[in-house]
């Protein structure tokens, strides 16, 4: 899920001064705003802290392409039915776009294609990761429990996480077997115009952003938010991943293709200007987040131990895989740039030092 937990803020504060929003208030349950020429702004519930997800209604000829749909939860589908029945006026959703495969973006896409026929376009990694996480169900695999044993988590917690093994394919509906590739660096035309497609890495596999560059409007999913850090973790399915340096090279990357001008249409928070003072906020607090950990490294430290030099809040068991992962995400990012090194002691157990 896109909540960031880490104390990367502090860095990125800066940037809000610099950051306007011109859209006013969000949507209400049942509304849509029209925050561009033919682009309505929709807010679906989530039923966590971050309470909320931005989706678009794109007109198209005499239909409607969505991007992103929101969780497959009773509240998501009511609120679609009522948009349908209201201000979409019944009028047929002719494409899902989904910009990347959590949750909260494509957990109605399966309900929404079948429910008018329409494709399902997304790029190959997030469609193909979607379809591999809907179908692991379980049991909890034992090289799991161990690289979260590795991490430092007590018995108690592997049990918890071994209880809510699955959940994932709980907050997507049965996902349509086939769909349309998107490919960043390609031109999609939705009503007769011309959306750029943008590429970001390290939130998820290959995270899709679309850029209509003749009135400058940026539908930026999570790899773009005014208030918090996206997401940026590592996983037992690949532990030695450096997924902050691919997020950081793609926050340089789009500063070239994205101008600074833009108003960035994000999945949570409200939409803004200042796309370029945000990049450099969020890279600056990355920066500033990597060097206090490596200061923090002067002794050996497991994942769980570092918590308190990355992240603002406490970390109970309801973020202590994301905040897990994100430890490691910048952890394996000081090894993989030959500042850090890691060491296994005798009973499995990670510890990072500085070199």
């Amino acid at each position: 899920m896109p909540d960031g937990v880490p104390d990367i803020e502090r860095g990125a504060r800066l940037a809000r001064a610099e950051l306007a929003y011109p859209c006013g208030d969000p949507p209400g349950p049942g509304e849509a705003k029209e925050v561009a020429d033919g682009l309505l702004w929709v807010r679906s519930p989530l039923p966590m802290a971050l309470d909320h997800i931005n989706l678009w209604a794109l007109r198209d000829g005499d239909g409607w392409t969505v991007v992103d749909t929101g969780l497959n939860v009773p509240a998501a589908r009511e609120g679609w039915e009522a948009l349908f029945a209201g201000v979409l006026e019944n009028r047929p959703v002719r494409r899902v776009i989904c910009t990347h495969m959590h949750p909260d973006h494509v957990g109605l896409a399966g309900w929404m294609t079948r429910r008018f026929g329409a494709p399902l376009l997304m790029s190959r990694l997030e469609y193909v990761t979607m379809r591999m996480l809907v179908s692991d169900a379980g049991p909890a695999p034992e090289e799991g429990a161990a690289f979260y044993r590795a991490c430092g988590w007590s018995e108690d917690q592997i049990q918890g996480w071994r209880s809510r093994y699955g959940l994932f394919g709980k907050g997507v509906s049965e996902p349509p077997v086939a769909y349309q590739r998107l490919t960043a660096g390609e031109t999609l035309e939705i009503d007769g115009r011309a959306w750029k497609l943008v590429g970001g890495d390290g939130h998820s596999p290959e995270h899709i952003c679309l850029l209509r560059e003749e009135d400058g409007v940026f539908i930026a999913g999570d790899q773009l938010l005014p208030r918090i850090s996206s997401n940026v973790s590592v996983w037992p399915t690949e532990p030695d991943a450096d997924p902050l340096s691919d997020w950081l090279a793609s926050l340089e990357r789009l500063k070239v293709e994205v101008p600074a001008d833009v108003l960035v249409l994000p999945a949570h928070g409200e939409p803004f200007k200042g796309a370029h003072a945000r990049l450099d906020a969020l890279i600056r607090g990355h920066e500033t987040s990597l060097k206090r950990l490596l200061r923090t490294l002067r002794e050996p430290r497991r994942a769980i131990d570092v918590f308190g030099c990355l992240f603002a809040r406490p970390i109970g068991d309801g973020l202590l895989g994301m905040a897990t992962g994100e430890s490691l995400a910048h952890l394996n990012c000081l090894v993989r740039r030959g500042e850090a090194i890691r060491e296994t002691d005798a009973e499995g157990v990670w510890r990072w030092r500085a070199v």
